[in-house]
């Protein structure tokens, strides 16, 4: 059995918070634990964000309540009243995270028959001390940036692959659908990079750290291009004389193909491409006119796919340059 390091966290923080709470003498010092466990969250920000809320939360539910009580009194009809009108006024102020906490913590209003500042007091601190321990134990967390380079070498690699099958495989058409699942695989490993790249921004409390989330934006972008550019070399027969550019461009780009490659050079190697084309005979048969269209179509979508990262390396560029 192998117990995760959330579980580690969750277990110390809401034991630390019911020995905080008894050594401080507050009532209820369990439902500080139990606050604590709820509060154990998967990434930095979020807990912090839940903290808040559920505070807010409180603050929200004390003040029904006492309107409730006062008007009611501490009968269950009195919470019921309080439950009509706290759920959706929690709801609408995007505090809903909390309805359950603070209605836990509001029925010890209702046991003690009492809103004395005193109790109320006590149920800050409940609060305070169980989103405390568990933002407490949630500032460590495992650094993942490894991780995130890994994933970055292994998608760049299938990129590469794939485009270099795709300089191989031009005119066979059987050969050219295989890559199709090739392109599935990498959406796959994407996904699970952007996954990773999610949490890692989340674990940034002072600083915004976006990169990698952008970077597997970016590839994802790249990689919905890359299918639509099979698609259209799976329809077309590409002319002998106009194989070679073709072929040129895809390897060159397979070969150059990384996170450190702006794209620009790739960019003027598919401008001399297109221009090639431009300056070639023009076509004598129908099927030659749509191939060449075809072609042309290629070349835009090319020109988009490096164009995606030309853009994503000047954007983080610049926010560095703001860094500095």
């Amino acid at each position: 059995m192998k117990i995760g390091l959330r579980t580690i966290k969750t277990a110390v923080s809401a034991a630390a918070s019911m020995m905080i709470a008894s050594a401080l003498g507050l009532l209820n010092p369990a439902s500080a634990g139990i606050i604590s466990v709820l509060s154990v969250t998967p990434t930095k920000k979020t807990s912090l964000f839940t903290g808040i809320n559920r505070l807010l939360s409180l603050a929200l539910a004390t003040g029904i309540a006492f309107v409730c009580f006062k008007i009611l009194g501490f009968t269950p009809w009195g919470f019921g009243v309080y439950l009509l009108l706290f759920i959706p006024a929690a709801v609408s102020l995007n505090l809903s995270d909390g309805i359950v906490v603070s209605s836990v913590l509001v029925t010890h209003y209702l046991i003690e028959k009492s809103l004395s500042w005193s109790l109320i007091g006590n149920e800050f601190l409940l609060m305070i001390i169980g989103v405390g321990m568990a933002l407490l134990l949630n500032m460590y967390m495992p650094d993942v940036e490894k991780r995130l380079k890994e994933d970055q070498e292994a998608i760049e690699a299938v990129f590469r692959k794939i485009l270099h099958d795709m300089a191989m495989y031009l005119n066979e058409t059987q050969k050219e659908r295989m890559l199709f699942e090739r392109c599935n695989e990498l959406k796959a490993l994407i996904n699970e990079g952007q996954d990773w790249a999610k949490n890692h921004a989340e674990n940034q409390l002072l600083s915004k750290d976006n990169y990698y989330l952008d970077y597997f934006i970016m590839r994802k972008m790249q990689s919905s291009i890359l299918k639509d550019m099979l698609r259209l070399l799976e329809q077309v027969v590409v002319e002998a004389d106009q194989v070679k550019s073709i072929k040129r461009l895809l390897e060159y780009t397979s070969r150059t193909f990384s996170e450190a490659n702006d794209g620009r050079d790739i960019l003027d190697q598919i401008g001399i491409v297109y221009e090639e084309y431009r300056q070639s005979a023009l076509p004598k048969t129908r099927e030659e006119f749509e191939n060449r269209a075809k072609l042309f179509q290629f070349l835009q979508l090319f020109y988009s796919f490096i164009e995606t990262k030309k853009e994503f390396a000047e954007d983080h560029l610049l926010e560095k340059k703001a860094n500095d």
